[in-house]
């Protein structure tokens, strides 16, 4: 009977640190997607030029201000996420964002074939590949709709 109790102790003492090392991964996953969405927000102030260059060819007028509008949005996409309270409307929010900018990507794919300037084939297949990354950035983003935690940027010891 001693033995059974230990092991149900072992077995709940098992469950607890793989429940705190889920919750770890998890803030870990949160913050990365923070920093991720909002360090590309920053970008787009700091080195413009790049993302100036794939606005989709109908909204090229408005190229500077396409791009400040995105890098605000990716902004306040990583705050609203980083909030737990607003965490569920940044996941959204961050979710449609990965969707909006997608033919940006693809304008950037498009336009890898016809450049002035030589690309690699490296660079070129890498721009490519990038299309379909978008779905995991998505769902990665999606994941954070339902998910209950503290802020990203407390990642706390479990507790014995």
């Amino acid at each position: 009977m001693v033995r059974k109790e230990n092991l149900d102790a072992d077995d709940v003492a098992d469950a607890s640190s793989r429940d705190a090392s889920r919750r770890v991964r998890s803030r870990l996953s949160l913050l990365a997607l923070c920093i991720l969405v909002g360090g590309s927000g920053i970008l787009h102030f700091a080195v413009p030029g790049p993302y100036r260059r794939i606005v989709p060819a109908p909204l090229r007028a408005q190229a500077a201000a396409v791009v400040a509008v995105s890098g605000i949005c990716e902004i306040i996409c990583a705050a609203l996420l980083a909030v737990p309270r607003t965490r569920r409307l940044g996941a959204t929010a961050t979710a449609a964002l990965f969707v909006a900018v997608f033919p940006a990507n693809l304008q950037m794919a498009l336009d890898s074939l016809h450049t002035d300037g030589p690309l690699s084939p490296s660079i070129v297949a890498i721009i490519w590949l990038r299309l379909p990354l978008q779905l995991p950035l998505i769902l990665w983003a999606l994941r954070f709709r339902c998910a209950r935690q503290t802020s990203p940027a407390v990642v706390r010891a479990p507790s014995a």
